[in-house]
């Protein structure tokens, strides 16, 4: 009972946060994301670009970038803290009551006192907080639901044309692997490591043994491969054997084909609620696993 609950736990930790993850690098990817929407004519109820209304234009964006968010404006004031106005940073939702019944519409705060949302008149686009004639008055709160801080560095951030360091922004097969030991309580005590590639210099030897033992990981011509990159579909695989997970549903994600070797895992993710998929009905198939949304995901479990 007490590997179940903590196979359960270890779970939730993957996938109740990280299946909408994606390349969630930086505040500027978030906007540059919701820009390319720009034009898109509103809609009530809608989640995709084709039509937007307020909510389902920040769930679908953020989704893009990696980042589960709820539906509805209500339960997005209602998630992340609080952030006074003067503290306002890009990526954070702002809320306004519009309907004279509290809070009713929502957009994104994108720099200097701009914000981009599904407006009802002009459908996307950019408008100031400052605006005297309407949202000025109808503002009432934002909120801070991600923290792009460990997604990249403080380097990083200071050169626009840098391209992110994968080491930093994408989980490897060790990391990985470190994360499922730690979590699953796998035995580390003892490693017997036969892979060509991974020795005791490794700070991950320990927990790729383990891993291995336990037939979570298996390797390639001999090889773990411990800095490669692990995608969506490779870590569903994972997942389902690691956990045992069985029975499944047709997920029907656009981007995963019947007849693809992922299929049948994303299709137990699926029908076990362990994975939505993103807001576009996409799965993500080669999407990579970012390791600083993942150590988000193990403090917010923690904590």
């Amino acid at each position: 009972m007490k590997r179940l609950l903590t196979l359960v736990m270890a779970s939730l930790l993957f996938f109740s946060f990280v299946p909408e993850f994606a390349s969630a690098n930086s505040p500027t990817s978030l906007i540059n994301t919701s820009k390319k929407y720009m034009g898109t004519p509103y809609r009530l109820g809608g989640t995709t670009p084709t039509a937007f209304d307020c909510s389902g234009f920040t769930q679908y964006v953020f989704n893009k970038e990696g980042l589960s968010i709820p539906r509805t404006t209500g339960q997005q004031m209602a998630i992340g803290t609080s952030v006074s106005k003067s503290n306002l940073e890009v990526g954070d939702l702002v809320f306004f009551n519009t309907s004279g019944r509290g809070v009713s519409h929502v957009g994104i705060y994108s720099g200097s006192n701009n914000f981009i949302h599904a407006s009802v008149s002009k459908g996307v686009m950019v408008s100031s907080l400052d605006d005297p004639y309407y949202w000025k008055s109808r503002y009432i709160g934002a909120r801070r639901v991600a923290d792009f801080s460990d997604n990249v560095t403080k380097e990083e951030s200071q050169v626009a044309a840098a391209a992110p360091v994968k080491e930093i922004v994408y989980a490897s097969r060790a990391e990985v692997a470190q994360v499922l030991a730690e979590k699953l309580d796998l035995d580390m005590t003892t490693a017997n490591v036969t892979f060509d590639d991974v020795d005791e210099s490794n700070k991950h030897y320990k927990a790729i043994a383990a891993v291995a033992e336990a037939k979570i990981f298996t390797g390639d011509a001999g090889k773990f491969n411990p800095n490669k990159e692990l995608t969506r579909a490779q870590l569903a695989k994972v997942l389902v054997e690691a956990f045992e997970l069985r029975h499944s549903a047709i997920a029907n994600f656009s981007d995963v084909p019947n007849g693809h070797w992922a299929t049948e895992y994303i299709n137990i993710l699926f029908y076990n609620e362990i994975t939505t998929g993103y807001g576009d009905g996409t799965f993500g198939l080669t999407d990579k696993v970012s390791v600083g949304q993942l150590h988000k995901f193990i403090d917010r479990i923690n904590n």
